[in-house]
């Protein structure tokens, strides 16, 4: 969930604000009048609202999963490895259901070959998720390092 929302902050930021490539909706209300640019970014902003909800969530989450209240540790590396999965997810449903089933907008709306922008995210959603799953399984589980902190140095 972490991962989701940080991955959904990115997008926006960087690729609705920054680079300005696309809103969330500029395939369906072009950008090209006032009015167009107004609903797009009315809807960037519900999609921030959004996705800082969902980071926001994940933090909870983690919190009430074991880091804090002095309850069991999420090794830092099994934590990284889990937002980088829900990063991940985050582009392959943006893909999935914006880009494909609703149609609202492409990665680069202006690029001479869309497509090529959309699957190349879709593709970097995937490595995401197996970097975060390989980082994952490679560190050290709650019992492994409870039994750490329980031994005698």
């Amino acid at each position: 969930m972490l991962g989701f929302g940080i991955g959904g902050l990115v997008d926006g930021i960087v690729l609705h604000q920054v680079l300005q490539w696309h809103n969330l909706v500029s395939a369906v209300e072009p950008n090209d009048t006032l009015e167009g640019l107004q609903r797009n970014v009315f809807w960037d902003g519900v999609f921030h609202v959004v996705t800082v909800a969902l980071a926001v969530v994940g933090i909870a989450l983690t919190w009430l999963g074991g880091l804090g209240g002095g309850r069991a540790q999420v090794a830092p590396g099994r934590l990284v490895g889990l937002v980088l999965v829900g990063w991940g997810a985050f582009h392959v449903v943006d893909q999935l259901v914006f880009h494909l089933l609703l149609g609202l907008h492409d990665i680069r709306d202006a690029a001479a070959d869309p497509a090529l922008y959309n699957w190349g995210f879709f593709a970097i959603g995937l490595g995401l998720a197996a970097i975060g799953t390989a980082l994952f399984r490679r560190g050290p589980s709650q019992e492994e390092q409870r039994d750490r902190s329980t031994q005698p140095s």
